[in-house]
């Protein structure tokens, strides 16, 4: 069989504010210890097993594999071994519910002044999660909850939204929401998703439906617009005054403006607005006629001190960008990382209306979910480790080896090493887990993919293209190297495969041209992959390089600074040189990196503040 792969008192004020990689189709070389070769039909990209001459020796590896698993747990004896030629792919089989609902962290001091804070968002992790938006929002809520805070999250009900995963679902309002001269009814549901009360908001009109959180076949700027009012319009009917409402990204930008111009002056008082910008990149931009749809004149905004896209002043001066309007009419404005702070003071179109409100303009560095990304608890990895027992970790390499058909260590599980011929031959594996855009560097992650075959790894790139072209060019580069026995391309994405690969990796590559804070690089430290990152953004914040002796205490990886093939190279050479020369090292790295705290609890509390700040006491 085959298997596919393809791959804050009063209102603010409002001050003013100004080809495809082309190669000759030879068949690859094996690196030291490769066992099997592999071919991909280009037509699906659909990977088969092929005998080799070297067959008894893989079976003899994949043996002394087992048997060495055998030894570590006897429990392992039950593993089912994963194969390319499998019917179904090892990370779409049946996992149990992965439930971190009820075990928020017991050991948390509680905050003294505690208050309620609603989330407004497009997405939450793990039900409507398209990007790191919906990690951070669930991460944030759990940590706030921990600490004895009041938590709401509210997101649109998205036709796609999977009710099984929502606990104790219930219709709790019918009430009716403005839009384009009418009222709307609408549906606000409670549930529970990973122990976070979740208000679900359901329009009777086409909004949010579809297969997908994004891309339906309705406006999607109108529709969170029509979300952001939904949401106010929902407290002032139940009369629901939480002390801080928190909004994330464009999507739900307007909700300041609505409040601030509208809401405040009915019967919702008590609220004060922090907005956290995910990526600067993602402005909302807005025509007037489609602001004034939610009940707001759009002309009014239209203003350099307000609302009015920088961008298009005097040439187009009705676009209106509802994050700038979101910065201006917020109490506080929040980015994901000290580093991204300052970078965005500095360049940007956004930069001078940031720099007016320097005031409320905070960075506050992500973290993660510990719950969840967890690799002594994983419930998609078939094997469980920690820092003091990486045994499990070298198992989950394996594991992924076999099922992508990727040759497998010989002795490696057992010793850290290779040994074939005599000859010691540890093989690093990469992991570069992304969306496939600019942003992410495309051009370095092509580099990585030539440069890791040449000397010596192998190499898993997991991710969707939302651009044709770039589609394109991946599924060609996944023709052309999918075949061997290094790289594999998958252009797709799977929350599943995620966990496994960040498990398996040896190292995971983050080489963003910027990159506002990024949660790969600190979900691969908390399973033992070092990362490997251009210094830009939250990367600058969270990775420190081994040979930076200014910094020895803080090393925990390998960071270069160019946009160059060079500078990835060097980067990538000196992993290598480290993972294959000096393995006691290596592990004592890999241990350093698992053991960083990079929870959200440990980064909560600068949230807090910026919410104390602000609040009304």
């Amino acid at each position: 069989m085959e298997y596919t792969v393809a791959g804050a008192f009063g209102p603010p004020s409002l001050v003013p504010g100004p080809a495809s990689l082309r190669r000759k189709k030879t068949s690859s070389r094996f690196p030291a210890g490769a066992t099997a070769a592999y071919r991909l039909n280009s037509a699906s990209r659909r990977i088969k097993a092929v005998d080799t001459n070297s067959q008894d020796l893989n079976v003899h590896l994949e043996a002394r594999a087992e048997i060495v698993a055998d030894t570590i747990n006897p429990a392992l004896k039950d593993l089912v071994w994963p194969s390319p030629s499998d019917e179904t792919p090892f990370w779409k089989k049946e996992f149990p519910i992965q439930d971190v609902s009820i075990e928020l962290p017991t050991d948390v001091e509680k905050d003294s002044n505690l208050m309620h804070i609603i989330h407004v968002t497009a997405e939450m992790a793990p039900i409507a999660k398209v990007g790191g938006l919906g990690d951070v929002v669930t991460g944030l809520a759990r940590a706030c909850l921990s600490r004895g805070h009041t938590v709401d999250v509210m997101l649109p009900f998205y036709e796609c939204i999977e009710k099984q995963h929502i606990a104790d679902l219930t219709l709790i309002t019918t009430y009716d929401s403005f839009h384009d001269g009418n009222w709307i009814p609408t549906n606000a549901y409670r549930g529970e998703v990973s122990g976070i009360p979740v208000i679900f908001i359901e329009p009777s009109n086409q909004f949010f439906k579809g297969k997908f959180v994004y891309g339906g076949s309705y406006n999607e700027l109108e529709a969170y617009i029509f979300f952001s009012r939904a949401c106010l319009e929902w407290m002032q009917v139940t009369g629901v005054q939480p002390d801080i409402i928190h909004i994330h990204e464009w999507q739900t930008s307007a909700l300041p403006l609505l409040y601030w111009d509208m809401y405040h002056h009915l019967s919702l008082k008590r609220p004060r607005i922090t907005l956290t910008i995910h990526n600067m990149e993602h402005y909302g931009e807005c025509r007037q006629e489609q602001l004034h749809k939610c009940g707001l004149d759009g002309a009014i905004y239209a203003t350099t001190d307000k609302a009015v896209d920088d961008r298009t002043i005097g040439h187009n001066p009705e676009r209106l960008s509802l994050l700038k309007g979101g910065i201006v009419y917020s109490n506080a404005v929040v980015t994901v990382s000290p580093t991204y702070l300052k970078e965005t003071l500095c360049s940007g179109w956004l930069s001078s209306t940031l720099i007016r409100n320097r005031d409320k303009y905070f960075g506050v560095l992500n973290g993660i979910d510990t719950a969840i990304w967890n690799p002594a608890t994983d419930i998609f990895l078939p094997v469980k480790y920690n820092a003091q027992k990486l045994e499990g970790k070298k198992l989950c390499k394996n594991y992924v080896q076999k099922g992508l058909g990727l040759p497998v260590e010989s002795t490696g599980i057992a010793e850290g090493k290779d040994v074939v011929n005599g000859t010691q031959q540890r093989v690093p594996l990469v992991v570069c887990i992304t969306r496939l855009v600019a942003q992410k560097g495309l051009h370095l992650i092509i580099q990585a993919i030539k440069h890791i075959e040449e000397i010596g790894g192998q190499m898993v790139v997991l991710g969707k293209a939302p651009d044709d072209r770039v589609e394109r060019e991946f599924k060609d580069l996944a023709d052309l190297y999918n075949e061997g026995p290094a790289i594999r391309i998958l252009l797709m994405y799977s929350e599943e495969l995620s966990h496994m690969l960040y498990a398996a990796a040896d190292m995971v590559l983050v080489p963003s041209l910027y990159e506002p804070c990024g949660l790969a690089q600190m979900i691969g430290m908390r399973y033992g992959a070092v990362p490997i990152v251009r210094r830009t953004g939250g990367l600058a914040d969270t990775v420190f390089d081994i040979d930076d002796h200014s910094n020895s205490h803080m090393a925990n990886g390998f960071v270069f600074e160019g946009i160059d093939e060079g500078s990835l190279n060097w980067a990538l050479d000196r992993a290598f040189s480290l993972y294959k020369s000096k393995p006691d090292e290596w592990t004592s790295l890999v241990r350093k990196a698992m053991e960083r705290d990079n929870s959200w609890n440990n980064t909560a509390g600068n949230y807090i503040e910026v919410y104390n700040s602000v609040r009304v006491r």
